[in-house]
């Protein structure tokens, strides 16, 4: 594998970081908790939040050393396995399209979990409602590790010959 193939994942991972980083430290500076900002009227809103769960606030209730450390360890575990799959030149994850996926799960992965280990919360900010329904807040991270995921099944279903 051409050593710039090799190494595009991890360059994606590192752009996700730091878009992630710089948009969760201008929310944090920028409004106090809760506070919003109308992007589009009746649809979409920034609105800081501190999710100390995981997706969708599952786990944001009880022990917080319990929680902490399953969502830290799951987290690492995520990595490690992104980063050999990766890395190994058999993993079956060599397509272009594999490669930048996991690449998007791996920077989202990463974003979230700094979060949680330096803040103990993760900081997330974008908002879709309609009337009194509303989606889980999210933030750049989730939006790259979902995105990847999908990419991943996409892989999956209709892989590429080679």
């Amino acid at each position: 594998m051409a050593p710039s193939r090799r190494w595009f994942p991890f360059l994606l991972s590192l752009l996700i970081i730091a878009a992630d980083r710089w948009s969760k430290i201008a929310i944090r500076h920028s409004l106090s908790a809760f506070d919003q900002i109308s992007i589009i009227p009746g649809w979409l809103r920034i609105i800081h939040t501190e999710n100390p769960g995981a997706a969708f606030g599952i786990l944001a209730e009880g022990n917080q050393w319990l929680r902490s450390g399953i969502l830290i360890g799951v987290s690492t575990l995520v990595l490690i396995f992104v980063v050999s799959a990766l890395w190994r030149a058999g993993s079956g994850f060599q397509s272009p399209l594999a490669r930048a996926a996991l690449g998007l799960v791996l920077g989202g992965a990463a974003g979230n979990l700094y979060d949680r280990i330096v803040h103990g919360t993760v900081t997330d900010f974008i908002e879709v409602y309609h009337g009194s329904w509303s989606f889980p807040d999210f933030n750049v991270a989730d939006s790259a590790i979902t995105v990847g995921a999908i990419l991943l099944v996409l892989e999956l279903i209709h892989p590429r010959r080679r």
